[in-house]
């Protein structure tokens, strides 16, 4: 049976319990009272009175039985078609519902159901369905976009590499040294894509095993590695604060700060630079922050920088440390799998400014 004629009868049974239970409360408190006979009195006296007729219990019975009998059917077809009707107008606001599903089913998230009237429990359900589907619309794209971009991002170095052997099989003269160091260079390139993306898809699983790590020891161990990169390019690179515990996977985290030590080398003054790699414990949270100078940057271009493959405007390097535009993307992704937060303000005198916040762990 359908949900709807499930409450159609329920209704139905409830109002004919309630006239029953209001039957017997007659039988109870008043008919029970009644004598089975009765004898009629004739008055007497100067002026004389016939008879009084005074039922007995039997003729109440006789009368009110089957009036009873007809308020109880009048009860239950009454029960029947009010419960249909008030069932449907209850039901309605959850066929809505459904339909929005079918509709969802179907591949087309940008329906909305957008029901009006009163805060009830189906307006609750129907807001928080809305929402849903606006976030699952907003992943999906997301995915896409991200497909999109990785498949050209993959297929530029293939081509480059395809047209380098074509060159060399058309110019059996070339310089073969020149043409392995340039095809060394593009599947380098390739390889590291590959291995981002792998690790951006680990980190939004959130697939790893946790431990406690002090984010203090995985700053001084990132900065040591890229301290001889920090020299090349005559940046002053220091690790300050003390002891942030977290719990999440050393390797990913020690990612996080590589990748943001990193950007702040790169993407810093020519000369006189400087990187600043901070870390504490505020209340519940372990914050690590690093701080670099460089050029202003324009509010608007910082939501854009942790989106994948965006290097922002006028940032893409074309040196040894171009990047592939997961950076930051890996960040987010990795401190999100960790809940923690990230948060990237431009510095008051240039640079940008990027504060992790990790839930902190005794």
């Amino acid at each position: 049976m359908s949900v709807r004629l499930k409450l159609t009868l329920s209704y139905a049974g409830f109002v004919m319990l309630a006239g029953g239970l209001l039957l017997v409360t007659v039988w109870v408190f008043l008919l029970r009272y009644v004598p089975e006979s009765t004898t009629n009195a004739e008055v007497t006296g100067p002026f004389s009175v016939p008879a009084m007729f005074v039922p007995n219990r039997s003729d109440l019975l006789r009368a009110f039985g089957p009036r009873a009998a007809a308020v109880l059917i009048f009860l239950l077809n009454f029960g029947l078609l009010g419960g249909w009707v008030l069932a449907g107008r209850m039901l309605a606001p959850l066929t809505r519902i459904t339909n929005a599903t079918r509709v969802a089913a179907d591949g087309s998230l940008s329906h909305r159901i957008r029901m009006e009237g009163r805060q009830d429990e189906f307006r609750e359900l129907s807001d928080a369905f809305d929402a849903m589907l606006a976030r699952l619309e907003a992943n999906v794209a997301e995915q896409q976009r991200f497909a999109a971009n990785a498949s050209h991002e993959l297929r530029t170095p293939l081509a480059i590499s395809r047209t380098l052997l074509d060159v060399a099989r058309q110019d059996p003269t070339r310089d073969r040294g020149e043409l392995i160091e340039r095809l060394d260079v593009v599947n380098r390139r390739a390889i590291d894509l590959t291995e981002a993306l792998l690790l951006l898809s680990r980190g939004e699983r959130g697939n790893f095993t946790r431990e406690s790590v002090d984010l203090s020891l995985v700053a001084e161990e990132a900065a040591e590695t890229l301290l001889p990169l920090a020299e090349q390019r005559r940046i002053s690179l220091d690790v300050t604060g003390g002891a942030a515990r977290t719990s999440g996977s050393a390797e990913l985290l020690l990612r996080v700060v590589t990748n943001l030590v990193q950007n702040a080398v790169v993407h810093n003054l020519p000369v006189g630079g400087t990187v600043l790699v901070h870390t504490e414990e505020q209340g519940d949270a372990s914050v690590l922050r690093v701080e670099n100078t460089g050029r202003r940057l324009a509010p608007e271009l910082i939501p854009a920088l942790i989106e994948p493959f965006q290097r922002g405007t006028e940032r893409t390097r074309t040196d040894e440390h171009a990047g592939v535009g997961l950076g930051l993307a890996i960040v987010h992704s990795i401190v999100r799998a960790h809940n923690g937060t990230l948060d990237l303000v431009p510095g008051r005198a240039g640079g940008l400014l990027v504060t992790v916040r990790l839930p902190r762990t005794p």
